[in-house]
């Protein structure tokens, strides 16, 4: 496998000069992600207290990032210090940082591809939690060292001023009509989206499908889920092949001329959450982990994502979903990024 993600950072001197964690502390992690018993939950509280703070790595949206964190620090007293990147920097800061013997990550919570680097890279640390039972299927590895906490859909989305709903393709094969002919976008690094979508569809007719929609209407490639939702909009961009679910909700639920629809096949991708294996705050992140999975499912829900919980009520997992698997898209990297590169965002008009 051959990891995209890391190039050293301009403070890479610094961070070497840390001293390395005991193996006292590496075995106290260990030791508190593995608790279980009715007098767990009061143990990780009395020991996160003492520890005071927990720091948080991830790529979520500012606003999204701050009420789970905002809710975390009103029920359990303890302050959160986040370190907000993309989910690609976020690898590559903690692998650095492990490299370095530097410890200061506690839970990351990011793209399931990208926390699947980070299990490869042995940065993660099982959790016997017990709420991993109230997950849905496929939300928990089977190394088990991160989980899913909420789903991203991928969905097409469109102006609803310039676009009728009554005109929209049903399929991945009209949106070649010519009709669409500079009317499209789709976000620049959903490579695993399309090889999702393409080996769903078989490979060979996949590849033919996203030839001929650039072919005949060109894409406009745009970087950022929420810039594209945003354009989509303004009306920059009628319809956009690949759209968060979440956003296009928010930005509909706000008044925007914005709806949302699925190209069949509805993909999905894992949001998952993390404990650090050399974690300095093991309590805390153990606490965190807990609530997101449980206190935190609602807030997602409120916020219009999509819980991984099976205790919320939820239309959009009802669908026939395909997961994208974060193994394969690391395994094939390369082929994928080239194949989009290739077809799609080189090709763009």
């Amino acid at each position: 496998m051959k990891l995209r993600y890391f190039s050293l950072f301009p403070f890479l001197f610094s961070l070497w000069l840390a001293p390395a964690p005991t193996l006292a502390q590496q075995k106290s992690v260990a030791e508190v992600a593995g608790l279980q018993g009715t007098d767990r939950q009061q143990r990780l509280i009395e020991g996160a207290k003492k520890e005071g703070t927990l720091n948080l790595y991830g790529s979520a949206p500012p606003d999204d990032l701050a009420a789970l964190t905002a809710a975390f620090e009103k029920k359990y007293g303890i302050k959160v210090r986040v370190w907000r990147a993309s989910s690609e920097n976020i690898v590559q800061r903690s692998v650095t940082e492990m490299r370095a013997n530097r410890n200061e990550m506690d839970v990351v919570e990011t793209n399931g591809p990208d926390m699947e680097a980070m299990y490869r890279e042995k940065l993660l640390q099982e959790v016997k939690s017990p709420y991993l039972a109230d997950l849905i299927p496929g939300a928990i590895m089977p190394h088990r060292e991160w989980v899913g906490t909420r789903l991203n859909v991928i969905v097409a989305a469109y102006n609803t001023k310039l676009v009728k709903k009554d005109e929209l393709p049903k399929t991945l094969d009209d949106v070649a009509n010519p009709k669409w002919k500079g009317k499209l976008g789709i976000e620049a690094s959903d490579f695993d989206w399309f090889a999702t979508v393409t080996s769903e569809l078989g490979e060979a007719k996949g590849l033919k499908v996203f030839r001929d929609i650039v072919a005949a209407n060109g894409v406009s490639v745009r970087k950022g889920h929420t810039l594209l939702a945003n354009l989509v909009v303004a009306g920059e961009v009628p319809l956009a092949l690949t759209v968060y679910h979440y956003k296009a909700e928010q930005l509909k639920n706000s008044g925007a001329p914005i709806d949302w629809f699925i190209l069949p096949p509805a993909v999905a991708r894992f949001q998952g959450v993390g404990v650090a294996r050399r974690a300095p705050h093991p309590h805390a992140a153990m606490l965190f982990f807990d609530f997101m999975l449980s206190d935190a499912q609602e807030i997602f829900s409120k916020r219009d994502f999509t819980p991984a919980s099976r205790k919320i009520e939820s239309s959009i997992t009802k669908l026939p979903i395909r997961f994208v698997d974060p193994k394969q898209m690391l395994d094939e990297d390369e082929k994928w990024n080239k194949l989009y590169s290739e077809i799609v965002t080189r090709q763009a008009k």
